[in-house]
């Protein structure tokens, strides 16, 4: 089974899309790594590069306007509304607009289509370290310059600060960030006679696959994993847990030695051979409505998925899986929020009164609490708003202690493109039952590509890895 290529800028295309071509793709190869692509790289305001169109609300028509493409739908983006209305009554000056894009992979490709057009919002966030894609083509100002005692980059959960700096200068503020998550049917674990607290490791799950299969679920067995169509952030969990990576420190793609084909074969035998799992349409709807008993997700989504399953049964967190033996890691995940250069320094400053604003304990906890996104503020979990919370959902409490384990991808993950490639290889394995030795080697070329087209850059960045 195929998926669909989304478009990934790399700096080179990204230039090439700005009219710079070949010629100025080369020049900015040997400039500094703040990118190169123009003379006023260092300079957060750019000319030329005017604001997207924005629908202002008429009583806030004498406000500085900020726009916001948020790759955020549904229960998230009602609780970002939330935020924004909140922020826009809490002051006369700004007026903050979110504008839902989609997803990561729209907003990628939508952002790259402004640029172009020179047409651009005034904030963007990407997710993990995509964001470099767009700081190498000069896109995003940096926000040392606001930082004070009240609001600055120590105030974030130390996990994900380093991935928010290049060349020791900040160009992004935690929000949105998260880690991969087991989704579990407690209820139906309980009916088993299973553990309620899920399983521990692969061979768990198997197992107990075996036992959830003896429940009936519209006349069919009851599945103990519905896996997804776009697996690559879980994957990263996945061949980690397997003691493999998908790439090494020195750019070195490793996806498709021994640890990683084991990983996909085990989950092949799972879905082709056990048949206790399968791949969805939909991973989330089959699981919210009782058809799998289990699921990956984020733990953005631990508020939704709860209120959509709602009284129809419990649902269970546990730590991603990983094989019996092995250490247990999560990449970390979701985004952070970053200004985009244009042409307004005043739009420019309006966008870090609202970063400040949504990064406040109370305002982190309101969006922790709304959506399940982890409360990046280490204050905000003090709150008494979170402490009611873990109290009442132990899931909550779940989420936030696999924090222990998280760490930041490896080079793959941060790009759209090879993402991508990872995802649609996965998808093979996990739908036609593609030799994993097949699948992973049919992508190590073109995975290795994208790693040697980007290495110079990457390392010219001096980046912290957690």
């Amino acid at each position: 089974m195929t998926s669909p290529r989304s478009f990934s800028p790399s700096r080179r295309s990204i230039l090439t899309a700005l009219g710079l071509g070949a010629a100025g793709a080369s020049l900015a190869a040997c400039g500094s790594p703040n990118g190169g692509s123009s003379e006023d790289a260092d300079q957060p305001v750019r000319d030329g590069f005017g604001q997207a169109d924005i629908t202002v609300p008429d009583e806030y028509k004498d406000r500085t306007p900020i726009l916001f493409w948020a790759p955020f739908t549904g229960n998230n983006l009602e609780v970002l509304n939330g935020l924004f209305t909140a922020f826009n009554e809490s002051q006369n000056d700004i007026v903050a607009v979110a504008e839902s894009v989609g997803g990561y992979a729209d907003l990628n490709q939508k952002f790259t289509a402004a640029l172009q057009a020179r047409t651009v919002p005034d904030i963007v966030c990407f997710p993990e370290m995509q964001w470099l894609q767009f700081y190498f083509s000069d896109a995003l100002a940096p926000l040392d310059d606001y930082f004070d005692d009240e609001w600055k980059l120590d105030n974030y959960i130390d996990n994900y600060t380093p991935e928010c700096k290049a060349a020791g200068q900040t160009y992004l503020v935690p929000f949105a960030r998260s880690t991969p998550l087991f989704y579990f049917n407690r209820t139906r674990y309980q009916e088993a006679g299973l553990p309620e607290e899920g399983p521990e490791t692969w061979e768990d799950l198997a197992e107990f696959g075996k036992e959830l299969s003896s429940i009936k679920v519209e006349g069919r067995p009851l599945s103990a994993l519905a896996f997804s169509t776009d697996d690559a952030w879980h994957s990263q969990a996945d061949i980690w847990g397997f003691g493999g990576r998908n790439s090494d420190d020195d750019f070195q793609v490793t996806i498709d030695e021994a640890p990683g084909i084991e990983w996909l074969e085990f989950q092949r035998k799972l879905i082709h051979e056990d048949k206790v799992a399968y791949m969805a349409k939909s991973a989330g709807t089959d699981f919210e409505s009782g058809v799998a008993a289990g699921k990956r997700g984020s733990t953005a989504g631990l508020t939704g998925t709860t209120k959509a399953v709602g009284d129809k049964f419990e649902v269970g967190t546990a730590y991603m899986l990983a094989k019996e033996g092995q250490e247990k890691a999560v990449p970390t995940g979701g985004s952070g929020l970053s200004i985009v250069r244009a042409d307004s320094k005043d739009r420019q400053d309006a966008c870090a009164e609202l970063f400040r604003f949504l990064g406040t304990p109370e305002n982190s906890a309101t969006w922790h609490i709304g959506t399940g996104y982890v409360p990046i503020v280490k204050a905000a979990r003090d709150t008494q708003e979170v402490k009611d919370l873990v109290a009442k959902d132990p899931n909550y409490e779940v989420a936030l202690n696999q924090l222990e384990n998280a760490r930041t991808a490896d080079y793959t993950n941060w790009f759209q493109s090879a993402v991508t490639e990872i995802s649609t290889a996965v998808a093979q394995v996990h739908g036609d039952g593609t030799d994993p030795k097949t699948a992973l080697g049919s992508i190590k070329d073109s995975l290795q590509e994208i790693l040697d087209d980007n290495r110079e850059d990457i390392e010219k960045i001096d980046f912290e890895r957690i």
